[in-house]
Parts: C-alpha cells; structure tokens; sequence
C-alpha cells in the first residue's frame, strides 16, 4: 500500500483542527451596585454613580431614590439592596435594630426653608406669613421632611402664638410622600409655599423663591449611611460609603448645598 505523504497528512489534520468550532472567549464579569437612597440625595447622588463606575471597571451602579420611609418599608420586605442613605436617624435606627442595617454612620446634614412660588414672593417673606398663603404643600409626618416640619411649628408656636401650628395646617392642601413632591407642587404653582430642604431648593435654581427660616426655630436634618445587611456586594457596597465620606465626596456634597457631619471631619 502506498504511504500517504507526511506534509499532505499533515495539512489535513491543520484543516481538521480549524474546522473545529471555538470557544467563545468569557465574557467580561459586571456586578450591580444598588443605592437606596433618600429624594434629596438624587442629583449629587447620581453624579457620585458616574465616577464610581469609571474607578471600578465592570461596575454598574443602580439607585432606588424615594422618601426615606419608603425606602424602610421596601427593605424591611425584603427588597435587595447594598447600601441605604437616609434622611434621618430615625428610620435608620429602626432598620438596625431589626438587623437589616449595619454600622451606619452620618455623611451630611441638612436644614428646611421655605420655598414660595413665584407670584406670592410678595407676600410670604418669612415663617410667619405662611399662615396668610391659601394653598400650603407639607410632607407626610412619617417622611422625615413632614417630621421635620412639624418640629419647626412647634418651635414657632413658642414666639408666633400657640395656635400658629394650627393656623398653618388649615392652609394645607396635600401631605406628600417625599420632598421632591413638595417641591414640584409649588414649582407648578399647585401650592403657594411648601418647606423643603436647602439643597432642593438648590436643585431647583428657578421657578421658586428660597425663604430661610429663623435658626432659633429650624432643625437640622442628619443623613446616615450603612451596609444593608445581607448585601450580595458588600466589599463594593463599603466602597460608596467609603467614597460618600471621602474628601471628594464631601466637596461634592457641599457643592449641593448639604452641610458637613458635625464635628465637620471627612474621611472613614
């Protein structure tokens, strides 16, 4: 029998080993870092996202923005998540001691004015005009704004006269959800004044008159930050409170308008 030529055999089994179908290369991993974060917290929030994702490849940063009290109930059903931000201690408080919450720590503070629509500028210049506005927007007393609120009525009643708390109530027309539905009712001229916190009204820039209110009647609001308990990235999750507290989180922080943790300090 003739031998088969070694330099043919040995093209044929190239072509054979061509012929057999390749293994796709692995595609690149991509993990989901998902924020719970309070309403107020939304543009600096969503701008910190970007840079977190450019520092950390294959990351992909996800945020469920809503009133704080909102955001409990979802996790306290259940709801995945890595990270939550709240609007105040309260509500954090109670996710801890259920366990679902882990080491929080404050990363901004926060404090309410006043925001008047356009054409009643004229008229309410302060707290106690507010009662003389016919349409008022508050928050809900379980959102921490609305809870805030209150407090700043109480507070008032003690120089304005012990029925101001009432008089204002009687101006109001809807209790919302969260701050951002406050302050879209008065920007829309559905509510004459609402109170919000300064850094909505900095989101805001047109469309409302910022009051201030007097120091000896307001409150300042704290914002806290934890780990969820059980979250499917926890080294990523510390990562965005590590990056929150940063300088840089901190300068971006400022330059929305949220004042700095007491004590002022930046930094784990």
């Amino acid at each position: 029998m003739r031998a088969f030529p070694r330099l043919v055999l040995a093209t044929c089994l190239a072509a054979l080993c061509g012929c057999e179908r390749s293994e796709p290369a692995p595609a690149a991993r991509e993990e989901k870092l998902v924020v719970f974060a309070a309403a107020s917290l939304r543009e600096v929030f969503t701008a910190m996202g970007e840079d977190f994702e450019r520092s950390h490849a294959g990351v992909e940063v996800t945020f469920n923005f809503a009133g704080t009290q909102e955001l409990r109930t979802q996790l306290e059903h259940g709801a995945a998540a890595d990270v939550f931000a709240s609007a105040d201690q309260r509500h954090m408080d109670e996710l801890v001691k259920s366990g679902r919450a882990v080491g929080p720590v404050v990363f901004a503070r926060n404090e309410p004015v006043l925001v008047v629509a356009s054409e009643s500028a004229g008229t309410i210049r302060g707290l106690a005009d507010l009662p003389a506005a016919a349409r008022i927007v508050l928050g809900a007393p379980e959102v921490p704004i609305g809870r805030y609120t209150l407090q700043i009525l109480d507070r008032a009643s003690a120089s304005m006269g012990a029925d101001f708390r009432a008089r204002v109530e009687a101006r109001v027309v809807s209790r919302e959800l969260n701050v951002r539905q406050v302050l879209t009712k008065v920007r829309l001229g559905e509510a004459q004044a609402g109170v919000v916190y300064r850094t909505d009204a900095h989101a805001a820039q047109d469309g409302v008159t910022v009051v201030a209110i007097l120091p000896e009647v307001n409150v300042v609001a704290e914002y806290p930050i934890a780990v969820v308990a059980g979250a499917a990235h926890p080294g990523l999750a510390r990562a965005w409170v590590d990056l929150v507290r940063s300088e840089a989180g901190q300068s971006a922080l400022r330059r929305a308008g949220f004042l700095p943790p007491s004590g002022g300090g930046s930094g784990p």
